[in-house]
């Protein structure tokens, strides 16, 4: 007689399949490489939370839009802002502007859930967080596909904008720590997997005395194999996830936030 409760990777095998892998390779046509004065940042765009902002995106990086912008306005503890044409805020591409994009419908399926509380949940679509609404809540609305938004921790990128909440264009920022203010009130396109640090490093100011640069910024399927960051990231389909999250649950106990779990990578083998 079987005693306690199964691991997930037990009632997999019990159930004849396969456990997920723990690690997974970041998708080519979705992952930015950009090349800063500070060193390389890599992001996993999320089309799942932003159709159009990550399409814009990879628009202005193949058209070269981003190559030798400004890290124009950055502010400690909080953002590093870029993109904009004109190195100030304000700035847009040629392209018209886009709607907001705040919060999105997907498949529950394709969400790893990590926090289930009777008012929200909590949890990851690959690298990215995000925050949704309650099972309850979601069972009441008739609708299977898990409403959430993204969570702005640290490394999340998401797209700036004006007043006007359907003004984004170009401008794009990285969190250098965990503002949760900002959800629901700008469009979350991905997260920096590598490279955080890099984006950490560029010099604070509004505008700095002497602004960091993104060099070139470049949609990895676009580089030549040899030129590609070999990196796997760790998969929040797998066990080797779910204990790493316990354990910071563990850790943290009631304190813990969604914002405590680092994104986890290692060089590809082979």
């Amino acid at each position: 007689m079987l005693r306690g409760i199964l691991t997930a990777a037990a009632a997999l095998m019990l159930l004849g399949a396969a456990p997920e892998p723990d690690w997974r390779p970041l998708d080519p046509d979705n992952t930015l490489v950009i090349s800063t004065t500070r060193g390389q940042a890599v992001v996993e765009l999320r089309p799942e939370f932003a159709p159009k902002g990550v399409e814009r995106i990879k628009l202005l990086a193949r058209e070269h839009v981003y190559d030798g912008l400004q890290f124009h306005r950055v502010i400690d503890g909080f953002v590093a802002q870029t993109g904009n044409p004109n190195n100030r805020d304000g700035g847009t591409s040629a392209h018209p502007d886009l709607p907001p994009e705040f919060s999105f419908r997907v498949d529950p399926a394709i969400a790893t859930v990590v926090v289930d509380r009777s008012d929200a949940r909590e949890g990851f679509v690959g690298a990215t967080p995000f925050q949704a609404v309650s099972a309850g809540e979601q069972k009441s609305r008739g609708d299977a596909r898990l409403r959430g938004w993204g969570a702005y921790c640290p490394g999340v990128m998401g797209m700036g904008r004006q007043a006007d909440p359907g003004t984004a264009n170009a401008e794009i920022f990285f969190m250098r720590a965990p503002a949760r203010r900002l959800d629901h009130e700008y469009t979350v396109v991905g997260r920096i997997v590598s490279g955080l640090q890099a984006v950490n490093a560029v010099t604070v100011g509004e505008p700095p005395k002497v602004p960091d640069l993104m060099l070139k910024v470049r949609v990895m399927a676009d580089l030549p194999a040899a030129d590609r960051p070999r990196l796997e990231v760790l998969s929040e389909r797998g066990s080797a996830f779910r204990k790493a999250v316990s354990d910071i649950q563990r850790l943290k106990g009631p304190n813990f936030s969604i914002c405590d779990v680092p994104v986890t990578t290692r060089p590809q083998p082979g």
